[in-house]
């Protein structure tokens, strides 16, 4: 296997063919997803980094890595001994990569990346920063493939249909809907790209990206006709039945980029999520409209179905890390658990619930400084054995035919000092402050972020991260565009005003590197309160169930209403999840949720 050092130099020898100075290779797929399969992890197999999120830029002198604060430790390990060089983002005096490649592009050179993994908005900037430098693009051409011995195949697993009984409404009603945007928005047809959006429309789901349960393909959209771009042989016979019934045609993956060259009249185009290759193919007179997908706000405000199903799904959820707790407090220091028996253990509990399909995500199973990486992955190599002292924490998920679930809890396997304790209690007091916010229509996450972040500021202390992000239904574990976080992320879709039907989670941690990492995490939904002379009053429904760790809180750290809080929560913990439980699970957690 060749070395990352390797593999850069091999880069810059294809690069040196075609006289690119420079290439660019971020994270993503062909359709703007967070998480992609293994035949597009070309950053990962090029820096040898394996954070979901990053990219690289390799010219003829350098090689830069660029990452977000939730993968710094991470990367800082896995790139050590390599030529790379780590470019904090987010961090002062760190340049973005457009700033840095503005800097070192010589004057009539060449910058080259794959076209179809670079959004249009990307690629578009980098024309109009470069073109100062009189720089040209070169996009039509992976350079990676041509290095990448044994590259992995796209996938070819088979697509299956989500009933209306859990999608709550049929493909032809969101069609209608998608139209009526389309003609607020003066647009003739609508390309669409990305895959939770694709998978939402046409009510089917598949397995093409671990975790997130879609399939690869595109979409156009007009006034009469809807077009699906897919691997045929990914749908069976029902779904190309129901496909019929809606009059959606379907066409060969790979057609799209010759479709496109002969569409016609206004095209609605999210230059955020179609990639630069599908645009640069449209015709030079053909009207862009740019706005965002219509599907990204009607697919986050669920609907009454949905937000049924939802409930459900987390009280199955609810049960299975239930169930867990009691079993790492019950096993902790009589047999060997490791960080990754742990997670298995999770998976398997969940695996007993009515209609479990798989994990939302790579399970995070951390002990004690491991839990300060916030996206720490186990390995046999780099794994913890637990033992009955210190913290361990579990950020877990499920994809359920009712729903999508996310949870996250820290736990204490004995005792804990007194430091861990404040700060544990202090993340605790935040995300229920946050739960039991009440507030107008119109008020975004950016608003209500402070009420999570406040008990941590008042020691100084913060994460590297938003407190909150939105949840798709049976679709990725992060959708846009709801959130909470403290200030505008210009890459980050997720400060919308907050609707009525919104999923998004409460999770604020604590992050000690060296020494420990907590998060508590629960969902929340958007729900109606009050309308009176200010407005239209909002709160949010919990539906997250599991117990918080009692043995990690000092109730002298909270005031009167945080008790009384964290009281009310687990006692509907309690009400809730019992009647799943065994006699003596159910005694047990009736300890876990005592008053404090």
């Amino acid at each position: 296997m060749s070395t990352v050092n390797e593999k850069i130099a091999k880069l810059r020898e294809v690069m040196k063919e075609r006289n690119i100075f420079a290439y660019y290779i971020p994270s993503s797929d062909f359709h703007e997803s967070e998480y992609v399969g293994s035949y597009f992890k070309s950053r990962e197999f090029v820096s040898g980094f394996t954070g979901s999120a990053g990219l690289v830029v390799v010219t003829q002198e350098e090689a830069i890595l660029w990452t977000d604060g939730r993968y710094f430790i991470q990367a800082e390990q896995e790139i050590e001994g390599t030529e790379l060089v780590l470019f904090r983002q987010g961090e002062k005096d760190v340049k973005t990569p457009k700033k840095y490649l503005e800097k070192v592009m010589p004057n009539g050179s060449k910058l080259g990346f794959d076209g179809r993994v670079i959004n249009a908005k990307e690629g578009l900037d980098f024309e109009k920063v470069l073109s100062k430098k009189e720089v040209t693009i070169s996009y039509n051409e992976d350079l990676v493939d041509l290095i990448w011995e044994n590259r992995p195949e796209l996938p070819k697993e088979k697509s299956f249909l989500l009933d209306v009984k859990y999608a709550g409404k049929s493909t032809s009603e969101k069609l209608v809907e998608l139209r009526k945007e389309m003609k607020k928005k003066k647009s003739t047809s609508h390309i669409l790209t990305t895959l939770d959006d694709i998978a939402w429309l046409y009510n089917f789901r598949g397995r093409d990206i671990k975790f997130s349960p879609v399939t690869l393909a595109y979409s156009v959209i007009t006034e009469s006709e809807a077009v699906l771009f897919v691997d045929k042989s990914k749908l069976s016979e029902e779904i190309c039945a129901e496909f019929a019934k809606d009059n959606v045609e379907v066409k060969a993956y790979n057609d799209i980029y010759e479709y496109v060259k002969n569409i016609e009249g206004a095209v609605l185009v999210d230059l955020e999520r179609m990639n630069y290759a599908i645009y640069k193919n449209l015709p030079k007179d053909v009207t862009k409209v740019k706005a965002q997908n219509p599907t990204i706000l009607s697919k986050a405000i669920k609907n009454s179905v949905e937000i049924e199903n939802i409930r459900n799904s987390h009280l199955k959820d609810g049960v299975a890390c239930t169930k867990f707790m009691i079993w790492l407090k019950q096993n902790i220091g009589k047999t060997t658990i490791t960080e990754i028996t742990a997670a298995q253990k999770m998976e398997e509990l969940r695996k007993e619930q009515d209609l479990f399909i798989e994990p939302s995500f790579n399970t995070i199973s951390a002990y004690k400084d491991h839990a300060a990486m916030m996206h720490y992955s186990a390995t046999e190599q780099n794994q913890y054995t637990l033992e009955p002292e210190h913290l361990y924490l579990i950020d877990s998920g499920g994809q359920y035919f009712d729903g999508t679930t996310d949870i996250t809890r820290t736990i204490a396997l004995g005792e804990v000092d007194e430091e861990i304790k404040k700060h544990f209690t202090a993340v605790v007091r935040g995300m229920l402050t946050l739960s039991n916010a009440r507030f107008l229509h119109g008020v975004r996450g950016l608003n209500l972020d402070i009420l999570a972040r406040k008990p941590l500021w008042d020691m100084m202390l913060d994460y590297r991260c938003g407190t909150g992000h939105g949840i798709g239904f049976l679709l990725n574990v992060h959708e846009a565009p709801n959130g909470f976080r403290w200030k505008i992320v210009p890459e980050r879709n997720d400060s919308c005003e907050l609707e009525v039907g919104m999923v998004t989670t409460n999770e604020p941690g604590v992050y000690v590197g060296g020494s420990h990492g907590i998060r508590i995490e629960n969902e929340l939904i958007v729900q109606e309160l009050e309308n009176n002379e200010y407005g239209q009053f909002l709160h949010f429904e919990t539906v997250t169930f599991a117990p918080i760790d009692l043995d990690a809180i000092n109730p002298k750290y909270m005031n009167e209403e945080e008790k009384q809080m964290l009281n009310n929560y687990h006692k509907q913990v309690f009400e809730k999840i019992s009647p799943f439980l065994s006699s003596e699970e159910q005694e047990i957690l009736k300890g876990y949720t005592k008053e404090i």
